[in-house]
C-alpha cells in the first residue's frame, strides 16, 4: 500500500511538470525543450523569464550556468520567492518547495506568472508598436506621403485664395467705442445692437437752445433713423448668426459698459413722466406745489448739466495735458532728427574725403567683429547649455551612487546575516569531534551495560551458590542453569561477531565507493581546469582574429 501511494505521487509530480513545461512552451521560454537540462533548471529559468518580461529586477544568472550546487539553488529559490510578494502573487511559495520540486505547489505560481507576462507583453506590444512606426516615419516616408504634401500645399493655396476672395464685408460702420471692448462677441454685437448711441450722442448741451421748428425736424428725422435701425437688426442678426446666441457673460458686460447711460436715461424718462403727468393734470395740484416741483426739476437738471461740465472740463485738461506731451516729444524727435541728418551729412563728407579702400578695410572689420560677437553669443549659449547637461548628468549620477550606496548597505546587511548563519553552523573539524564523541560515548555505554550484567549475573550466584550445594537436586538444577546462562553468552557472542563481520563489510564497501568518488572528483576538477583552459585559448584566438579583422 505503502508503494502504491509514494507511485501515485510521482505520478501526479510528472504530470505536474509536464503541465509546467507546455504553459512555458505556450509562452515562449523555449529553454525548456532543451534534454540536458533538468527539472530544476527548466522550472526556475521559466519563473525567472516570467519575471523579467514583467519588468521587474531579479539578481540570478541562469543563460550559462546550470546545474547548479545546493547553495546557489538556495540563494536562487530564496531571491524568487522574495520577488514575488511585490508582484502580488495570490499564490505562497517557499524555497523548500521549489528546491524539492514540489511541481504540485509550484504549478499555480507558474499558472500565474505565465498570465501576467502574456499580459504584460500585450500591454508592451502596442507601445512598442507605435514607437517603432513614430521611429520608421522620422527617418522615412511613402511615395503617398510625399503626393499628399504636395497636394496639400495646393489645397491649402486654394482655400486661403477663395477666402480672400469671399471674405465678409461689414454692412455698417464700427463704432469708436467698439474697439475697448473686451472680446470678439461683443465687438461683433455692438454694430447692430448699440447703433443708438449715434442719436444719443448727437445730443449737446447746446442744443436745448435750438428753435422749436428745428427740434421738431430733428425729432422727426431720429424716429426715421430709429425705424430703419428697428428694420436693419434682423438683417444684421441674419449676417451674423452668433448674435442671437448671446451668452449671460456678454450680456452682463454690455450692460456693464452702459450702465450711466441707462441710468441717465431712466432718470430723464422718470422727469418726463412726472412732467407729462402735471400737465394732464394741472387742476389736481395747486400753483405752489407745481412751482416747487418744477423747482425741484429745474435743480435737478442743474446738477446734471453741473456735472456734465465737471466730467467735460475734466476730460479738457486730460486732452490738454495730452496734447502738451506729445507736442513736446514732437519737438524732442524734431530735435533729434535733425541732429541725426547733421550727423549723417558730416558722415557722408567724411566718407567722401575718405580712402575707399580703407572704408572697405573698416567695413570687412566691422563685419568680422559683428560675425565674432554672433559666435560668442552662440558659444556662450552652447556652454549653457553644456553646463546645464553636465548639472543634469552629475545630479542624475549622484542620485545613483546614492541608490548604490543604500544597495551596497543592503547587501552589506544580508552578508553579515549569513556571516552569522554560516558561523553558526559546526566546522568539518568540529563534526568530526562531535562524532568520536559520540561513538567513545555510544562504546562506554554498551560497556557499562555488559558490566552491569556480569555483575547482576555473578551476585546470582554467589546468592544461590550456598543453597544449591546443600542438595543434590538443587546442585544439578543449579549447574543446568549456568550451562544455559555459558550457552546463551555463545549464542550472543556468535551474534555480535556476526553483526562486527557485517559492519567490517559495509565499512570496506563505503571505502571502495569513497575511492571511486574521490577519483570522480580529481576528473571533475581536471576536466574544469582542461576546460578552462581551452576557453582562455579560445578567447586569445578570437581576440587575434578581432584585430586581424580590424587592420
Amino acid at each position: 500500500m505503502l508503494q502504491y501511494v509514494e507511485t501515485r505521487e510521482d505520478e501526479e509530480q510528472s504530470v505536474k511538470l509536464a503541465e509546467i513545461l507546455d504553459l512555458l512552451l505556450a509562452a515562449g521560454y523555449f529553454r525548456a525543450r532543451i534534454k540536458g537540462l533538468g527539472p530544476f533548471d527548466k522550472v526556475v529559468g521559466g519563473m525567472t523569464w516570467c519575471i523579467t518580461t514583467c519588468n521587474f529586477d531579479i539578481d540570478v544568472d541562469l543563460l550559462f550556468q546550470e546545474n547548479s550546487t545546493i547553495g546557489q539553488k538556495i540563494a536562487l529559490t530564496e531571491k524568487i520567492v522574495s520577488v514575488l510578494p511585490k508582484m502580488k502573487c495570490p499564490h505562497r511559495l517557499e524555497p523548500h518547495q521549489i528546491q524539492g520540486l514540489d511541481f504540485i505547489h509550484i504549478f499555480p505560481v507558474i499558472q500565474w506568472l505565465v498570465k501576467r507576462a502574456i499580459e504584460t507583453r500585450e500591454e508592451m506590444g502596442d507601445y512598442v508598436r507605435a514607437y517603432s512606426v513614430s521611429q520608421f516615419q522620422k527617418t522615412h516616408s511613402f511615395p503617398e506621403d510625399e503626393d499628399f504634401l504636395q497636394r496639400k500645399e495646393k489645397a491649402v493655396k486654394a482655400v486661403l485664395d477663395v477666402s480672400e476672395v469671399y471674405k465678409p464685408q461689414r454692412k455698417y460702420k464700427r463704432q469708436v467705442e467698439a474697439g475697448e471692448l473686451l472680446d470678439e462677441e461683443s465687438r461683433m454685437v455692438t454694430p447692430c445692437s448699440l447703433q443708438t448711441e449715434d442719436r444719443k450722442a448727437s445730443l449737446t448741451p447746446g442744443s436745448q437752445a435750438t428753435p422749436q421748428g428745428m427740434t421738431e425736424v430733428s425729432q422727426e428725422e431720429e424716429d426715421l433713423q430709429a425705424a430703419e435701425e428697428v428694420r436693419s437688426l434682423p438683417t444684421c442678426i441674419a449676417l451674423n448668426p452668433t448674435i442671437g446666441r448671446l451668452t449671460a457673460s456678454t450680456v452682463g458686460q454690455i450692460v456693464g459698459l452702459q450702465s450711466e447711460e441707462i441710468k441717465q436715461i431712466a432718470s430723464e424718462y422718470a422727469e418726463k413722466q412726472s412732467e407729462l403727468s402735471t400737465e394732464d393734470r394741472p387742476e389736481r395740484y395747486g400753483p405752489v406745489q407745481q412751482h416747487r416741483r418744477m423747482v425741484t426739476s429745474l435743480n435737478k437738471q442743474i446738477q446734471q448739466k453741473t456735472k456734465q461740465l465737471e466730467e467735460l472740463q475734466a476730460k479738457r485738461l486730460e486732452v490738454k495735458s495730452g496734447c502738451e506731451q506729445a507736442k513736446s516729444k514732437l519737438m524732442e524727435a524734431t530735435e533729434q532728427t535733425e541732429r541725426l541728418e547733421k550727423e549723417l551729412s558730416a558722415l557722408e563728407e567724411a566718407e567722401g574725403q575718405a580712402d575707399t579702400g580703407l572704408l572697405e578695410k573698416l567695413r570687412a572689420l566691422v563685419g568680422m567683429n559683428e560675425n565674432l560677437k554672433h559666435q560668442e553669443q552662440e558659444f556662450r549659449t552652447h556652454c549653457r547649455e553644456r553646463s546645464q547637461l553636465i548639472e543634469k548628468q552629475y545630479n542624475t549620477d549622484k542620485e545613483k551612487l546614492q541608490k548604490i550606496r543604500l544597495l551596497m548597505a543592503r547587501r552589506n546587511r544580508e552578508i553579515a546575516v549569513l556571516q552569522r548563519k554560516i558561523d553558526e553552523v559546526p566546522s568539518r573539524a568540529e563534526l568530526t569531534q562531535y562524532q568520536k564523541r559520540f561513538i567513545e560515548l555510544y562504546g562506554q555505554g554498551g560497556c557499562l551495560s555488559l558490566i552491569l550484567f556480569l555483575v547482576n549475573l555473578l551476585n546470582s550466584i554467589h546468592d544461590n551458590f550456598q543453597q544449591a550445594m546443600a542438595s543434590s537436586g538443587a546442585k544439578e538444577q543449579f549447574l543446568r542453569q549456568m550451562e544455559q546462562i555459558v550457552e546463551g553468552i555463545k549464542q550472543s557472542r556468535i551474534k555480535m561477531e556476526k553483526k562486527k563481520q557485517e559492519n567490517k563489510m559495509r565499512r570496506d564497501q563505503l571505502n571502495d565507493e569513497y575511492l571511486e568518488l574521490l577519483d570522480k572528483q580529481r576528473l571533475y576538477f581536471k576536466t574544469v581546469k582542461d576546460f578552462k583552459e581551452e576557453c582562455r585559448k579560445n578567447e586569445m584566438l578570437l581576440s587575434k582574429l578581432r584585430t586581424k579583422g580590424a587592420s
